[in-house]
């Protein structure tokens, strides 16, 4: 019997232009990550990169675990190798490196990098299934790339980005370009619920160890508190909940468009709420980002 190969994916059940519970989902994921690097940010003034990392994905899984169908779907024992390495790529090892950059880069150049996620994850599904994705798709993400540079080139020439961050939040995306796609076939078999949950357990393992090392360095703040719980429930259960669906059913190139409304989402919650810079060239490339986005979505 052939063994099945550890990182691959699939092609998406649903081909045709985004209807409105596919729109739905994409909005409500890209809005709700985008506001996740503010929860960071915020976090950080009183607990380290690894407790952040873990708080956030305790409150998800406590959450998932109110969910039955999240508890009581069996995962086949050969599907859990992937399972773990969703759990470490998508949420252990970047869950740390995105506060961790963000010790060193503004929250709202955060986000905005993040919009890079689509390209990577599209150069992934690429060769993971020998294929180019459709011209619709690859217009839209150039596109969108091109809105994401807009954005971006103001920040990196501020005072507080750095070369290590920066760096830092590229190892990360590559993790999540490469999880989008993990997370298609194993969604498309068992559903997004008791995926994530199994996923978020493997993360919350790992992480544990980094979390206590971090006590005697952390400190105790109740806004810091209620931001890791917004950002455990928001932005890691019912977020990932919401992009896993939507990767079951139109693929990994194009629900990674998701990531496209989080750049500007993330800009206006850091120059609203943390007093960040603002460029008015970002107003442009936050509108080249969004058309790419409408894009991607469309069908051959």
């Amino acid at each position: 019997m052939a063994t099945r190969q550890l990182i691959s994916t699939s092609e998406g059940t649903q081909e045709g232009n985004f209807g409105r519970s596919e729109w739905g989902l994409l909005l409500f994921a890209g809005t709700t990550w985008g506001a996740s690097f503010l929860f960071i940010a915020e976090g950080l003034e009183a607990f380290t990169p690894a407790q952040v990392g873990f708080l956030r994905t305790l409150f998800a899984f406590l959450t998932l675990a109110l969910v039955n169908k999240a508890r009581n779907t069996a995962i086949d024992r050969e599907d859990w190798p992937r399972v773990a390495l969703l759990g470490f790529l998508w949420m252990a090892f970047p869950f740390f490196l995105f506060p961790l950059a963000e010790q060193r880069v503004s929250s709202s150049l955060a986000g905005m990098l993040n919009g890079a996620v689509p390209l990577i994850s599209a150069a992934i599904a690429a060769l993971l299934l020998r294929r180019l994705p459709g011209s619709k798709q690859i217009a839209g993400l150039l596109i969108g790339f091109v809105g994401l540079v807009l954005i971006t080139l103001p920040a990196l020439g501020s005072g507080s980005s750095s070369v290590a961050g920066v760096g830092i939040i590229l190892i990360a995306l590559l993790c999540y370009g490469t999880a989008i796609n993990l997370v298609v076939p194993l969604t498309q078999k068992y559903g997004a619920l008791p995926v994530l949950w199994r996923a978020q357990l493997v993360s919350l393992v790992l992480s544990t160890p980094g979390a206590i090392w971090g006590l005697r360095s952390s400190s105790f703040r109740v806004s810091s508190l209620l931001a890791m719980l917004a950002l455990g429930i928001g932005g890691t259960a019912l977020a990932y909940v919401a992009l896993s669906t939507l990767a079951g059913r139109v693929g990994s190139t194009r629900v990674s468009v998701t990531i496209f409304i989080a750049p500007p989402v993330a800009l206006l919650l850091g120059v609203q709420l943390r007093g960040e810079t603002f460029e008015p060239v970002s107003v442009v490339g936050t509108a080249i980002v969004l058309g790419g986005a409408w894009l991607t979505s469309r069908s051959e």
